[in-house]
């Protein structure tokens, strides 16, 4: 058995002559199969992600940063003739393209294992609001793995794939990385393509990445980042290189934080807090709290409905009850 390894490890043994593609895609596919409790919403044939093994012959290694590294993608973005359902069969329909995103990982030599399973229209941050069940936390199925991006970090956690595709609109990728013990990056807006992408709030909608290792998400951001001139929401960014050697930190008051009785991780809070170097700053949350209000509450609600709203009228019983109430929500608003 491969032990699960992380974008660089792959690489390095790649490089190393120590493992090959293919047994490291045949090995992803088997766990897949061996995991499919609520991940998956369509896991690819050994067949299908063999051919795209196949395709790396005539990749250059040194040049394509992904070369053989599996990976997952969110169910709301196209893989080309991959069903996309965003969680609601009805909905579902075969695209004859890839996502950009998408592309551009496939063409640095990534492979595709199968399209993950998430709150449905990704409309949620629980992972439980899908007909193709809930996605139980792979740290402890007690817990929830959060959402919507729920299916493409437990595959993330349980080893499956190196890295996955999410999308991020309001937490939806870092919550599940989080709840996880992920990294969940949710780049500038307009950095990454949409393109390929089922809408959620189409001004704010971005592409995420989860993985195993900030080196991992910063791979992948480097090929999936960058203009797209088929996207009209696409913008040419001049990345801001940060100081690393001059960090600033910022904490939250105590009294916004409940822990709820639980005194261990106040004290690990406090502690943590009081190790900060360089004189942290109390950081107000109420404007962030009333910001991400408007998301739900608010008037993006209404490019909800603009983006599936017709769907939802004329299929009712075919999309999940909190969902339909959060996007008929924003009817008052067109």
């Amino acid at each position: 058995m491969i032990e699960p390894a992380s974008v660089a490890s792959l690489r390095r043994k790649y490089a190393e002559g120590r493992l090959n593609p293919r047994d490291v895609a045949t090995e992803a596919v088997q766990r897949a199969a061996r995991d499919d409790d609520g991940v998956w919403i369509h896991r690819l044939d050994a067949s299908e992600v063999q051919g795209y093994v196949e395709r790396l012959d005539a990749i250059d290694f040194e040049h394509a940063p992904l070369w053989g590294v599996p990976f997952a993608i969110k169910d709301n973005m196209d893989l080309a003739n991959t069903p996309t359902t965003a969680g609601c069969p009805e909905y579902a329909y075969v695209p004859e393209y890839s996502a950009t995103v998408v592309e551009r990982l496939l063409a640095a030599g990534a492979v595709p294992i199968g399209k993950t399973n998430l709150d449905q229209f990704a409309t949620g941050l629980t992972g439980t609001r899908s007909p193709y069940g809930a996605v139980a936390n792979a740290v402890d199925q007690a817990f929830i793995a959060g959402g919507s991006s729920s299916g493409s970090a437990v595959a993330v956690r349980r080893g499956i794939v190196p890295f996955a595709l999410g999308t991020d609109t309001a937490g939806s990728g870092r919550v599940p990385a989080a709840f996880n013990g992920l990294v969940g990056f949710k780049p500038t807006r307009g950095w990454w393509s949409t393109r390929g992408v089922v809408p959620a709030c189409r001004t704010l909608d971005c592409v995420s990445v989860l993985a195993r290792t900030v080196q991992d998400a910063r791979s992948v951001a480097e090929v999936a980042g960058g203009f797209d001139p088929m996207d009209p929401f696409s913008r040419r960014l001049d990345l801001v290189r940060i100081d690393t050697d001059a960090p600033r930190f910022g904490y939250l008051p105590a009294k916004h934080l409940p822990w709820y009785g639980d005194t261990t991780y106040a004290n690990l809070y406090r502690r943590f807090v009081a190790g900060l170097s360089q004189a942290p700053r109390v950081v107000e949350p109420a404007p962030f709290l009333a910001a991400g209000r408007l998301l739900y509450e608010g008037p993006w609600v209404a490019e909800r409905v603009a983006a599936v709203g017709d769907f939802i009228e004329s299929h009712p019983d075919a999309v999940h009850p909190v969902t339909r109430t959060v996007i008929d929500g924003g009817r008052a608003l067109l």
